[in-house]
């Protein structure tokens, strides 16, 4: 069953973000954490912690670094984070069941930072992304294939080298 659910936490940037990464709306998993991509099975954290050379000080998977640790390196690499979603009727985590939507405000990011590039995560975000916010940004911006494990289309390895090849060519 729907529920009508708010984004409930904010974006991650700061003045020398340059790049902002948009996903859809966030998952249960990561409301309850307050933090982007909290499932343990996104691969979110993986591939850009192979993309940018992210390491941690004790060899553990990058994905199971602290959200400090997450927010650093994010900072570190000048990236941002948000949701093209802010508010919206939702059937957990399914975003195929995303109604009644309202958009994210991006133009905190935008004049709080560098932001020349946008890329959203997954086609649910590249449609509101279009509907919603790029007449707004003036930003066309990039699509990179979704790092969510309902995309098994696509292996980590195929996804890292996508991910690199648009974040960094």
């Amino acid at each position: 069953m729907a529920e009508h659910v708010t984004h409930g936490f904010g974006p991650l940037y700061d003045a020398q973000s340059d790049t902002l990464i948009l996903g859809s709306f966030p998952s249960v998993k990561s409301r309850e954490q307050a933090f982007f991509y909290g499932h343990p099975q996104n691969r979110f954290w993986k591939i850009l912690a192979a993309v940018y050379g992210w390491q941690t000080w004790d060899g553990r998977d990058p994905s199971r670094m602290s959200v400090e640790e997450k927010r650093d390196h994010i900072l570190q690499s000048r990236l941002a984070l948000y949701d093209v979603i802010e508010e919206c009727d939702i059937t957990g985590s399914s975003d195929a069941s995303i109604r009644s939507v309202i958009p994210a405000d991006l133009a905190p990011i935008l004049t709080g930072s560098r932001i020349t590039r946008i890329f959203v995560n997954g086609k649910t975000a590249e449609k509101y992304y279009i509907r919603y916010q790029e007449d707004l940004t003036g930003i066309r911006a990039g699509v990179l294939p979704s790092s969510s494990p309902a995309n098994a289309a696509w292996s980590l390895e195929r996804l890292i080298e996508e991910w690199r090849r648009q974040l960094t060519g």
